[in-house]
Parts: C-alpha cells; sequence; structure tokens
C-alpha cells in the first residue's frame, strides 16, 4: 500500500501560540540587526548623498535673501562639481558661477576639496580682474552677502566633528556633531535629522556653547532626479541677525562627464559657457 501524501498546507499542524510569538519576536531582531547602520555609516552615507550625487553635476540656482527689516535681494548662479577619482569621501572640484545681479555677474567662486587637509578656494572678481585666494579661515564667514558661508558650499570635513546619535524615530536619524576644534568655528555643536530612507539631511541646527540655537538650514523640497534623491529647494535661517536666505535648484543633471580642466584658475578668467546653460 502507498502511504498517505501529507495534508495540504492549510491542514497541517500550526506552531503553537508561545511558539509563534518566539519566531515572530526572532526574526524581528534579525531585521533590526540587518536594517540599523551604525553611526559612522549614517555619517557617511548621509554626506555621500549629500554631496557625491553621480561622478559630477551641475544646477541652476536662484537665491532670495531677505535681511530683518523684510528687504529682499536676489542671485542667480550656475554650480558645477566633480569628484575626484577613488572611494567614499574623496576630494572634489566645484565651480560657482554668477549670472546676476549685475554687480556680481561674471563672479567665480572655486573650490578644491581636500579630505586630508584645507580645501583650496579662489574668487575671480571681475570688476577688478582680480583672483583673490581665500584662507582657510575664512571658510566660516557669508557667501556673496548671503546666511550660507562659504563652507556650506562644499560641506564640512567629516574629521573635523565626533558624531553622535541622538535618537531614531519613525522616519529620521537625530545625529549630534561636535567641532573637534571649537577655536576655529563659531557654534559649539550642531544637530540634524536624516531621512532614513533617502540619508538626506533636512533639518541641521546649530547652537552656540549656551545651547542658544544660532542658526537652521531647512529642507523644502526634494525630488528624485536621474535615480538620485535631490534637494531642490532649501532654506538658511540666521536666527541671531533675523535674517534668511532660501536658495532654489532647477535644471539639475548628474553624471555629465565634465572635463577636470574646467576646474583650474585658468578658466576662473574664461568661464565654460557651454556647462553653464
Amino acid at each position: 500500500m502507498m502511504p498517505s501524501p501529507p495534508p495540504p498546507f492549510a491542514a497541517r499542524k500550526r506552531p503553537g501560540p508561545l511558539l509563534a510569538s518566539v519566531l515572530v519576536i526572532w526574526l524581528a531582531s534579525i531585521d533590526l540587526a540587518v536594517a540599523e547602520p551604525s553611526v559612522a555609516e549614517i555619517v557617511d552615507r548621509t554626506n555621500a548623498t549629500a554631496y557625491y550625487q553621480g561622478k559630477d553635476g551641475r544646477a541652476t540656482v536662484e537665491m532670495t535673501i531677505v535681511d530683518k527689516q523684510g528687504r529682499t535681494r536676489t542671485r542667480k548662479l550656475s554650480i558645477l562639481r566633480r569628484n575626484d577619482p577613488g572611494g567614499k569621501n574623496r576630494g572634489q572640484r566645484y565651480y560657482v558661477y554668477f549670472h546676476a545681479p549685475a554687480d556680481l555677474a561674471k563672479t567665480v567662486f572655486m573650490v578644491h576639496k581636500h579630505i586630508d587637509r584645507d580645501d583650496d578656494r579662489w574668487l575671480y572678481l571681475p570688476a577688478l580682474d582680480l583672483v583673490k585666494r581665500i584662507a582657510a579661515t575664512d571658510k566660516r564667514t557669508s557667501f556673496v552677502g548671503s546666511d550660507f558661508v562659504y563652507e556650506d558650499v562644499s560641506g564640512r570635513s567629516l574629521d573635523a566633528d565626533t558624531h553622535k546619535l541622538l535618537e531614531t524615530t519613525k522616519n529620521y536619524y537625530v545625529l549630534e556633531h561636535t567641532p573637534k576644534d571649537k577655536g576655529a568655528v563659531n557654534f559649539a555643536r550642531y544637530t540634524m535629522h536624516v531621512h532614513r530612507t533617502t540619508f538626506l539631511p533636512t533639518r541641521v541646527e546649530y547652537y552656540d556653547a549656551a545651547g542658544k540655537k544660532i542658526r537652521m538650514m531647512t529642507v523644502d523640497g526634494v525630488e528624485t532626479i536621474g535615480g538620485y534623491p535631490t534637494v531642490t529647494k532649501a532654506t538658511m535661517h540666521d536666527l541671531a541677525a533675523g535674517s534668511k536666505t532660501t536658495v532654489t535648484y532647477s535644471d539639475v543633471r548628474y553624471d555629465l562627464d565634465l572635463p577636470e580642466r574646467i576646474f583650474t584658475e585658468r578658466y576662473l578668467r574664461r568661464p565654460p559657457q557651454q556647462h553653464l546653460k
């Protein structure tokens, strides 16, 4: 006689309630262990998403500056960015060209970002036909009169701070960054809300030594462009001065094979117009 076939799945004996509960807890613990990255991994991925999307990129930027009295000034500029070859946290090149207003038109700001030393920064002033090197000590000064500083454009070195995970919420990792050299900056610490899916920083708050919030950046718009989550609108608030600067990004493109030669001093006076339009 042939043995009886096993019962269909629905008719098979199911695990008891206790066993089922143990299995659920065990599977959940495995999922959490795999899903939750370390603090170092969160910081690395956030830095990569904020500054290293694609191998290069470009964007047109509209900048609106509003002072404490409500007076408004505007800027229009193009940003070109090229990553150096290599792994994570590598060097970069930035080329920022101003189209408007008239008194800033044709001004160029260029950065060679380094990981192991201070960045090199240049500012070309067309009215004087002058190329000015920006000292490392000036990286915390205002970027062309806005509430952003030069360091905001190319990013802050990860090794300049110690990093701590304060909280994990449903949607965000909340990080705290403390400068190692407190005398080099005008803040004591800053916190960052990082979206858990995109790893985009969506809110950054700077505090002084007394714990008072002095500066805050908020992300107001995000789109997926070329497969990359991309900030399309952000605002920097200077809470001490009562002013704010909003930047809106358009015509964002990635992986353009921008030539390395345009990120040299020679092109400060000869803007690569074909890449700036």
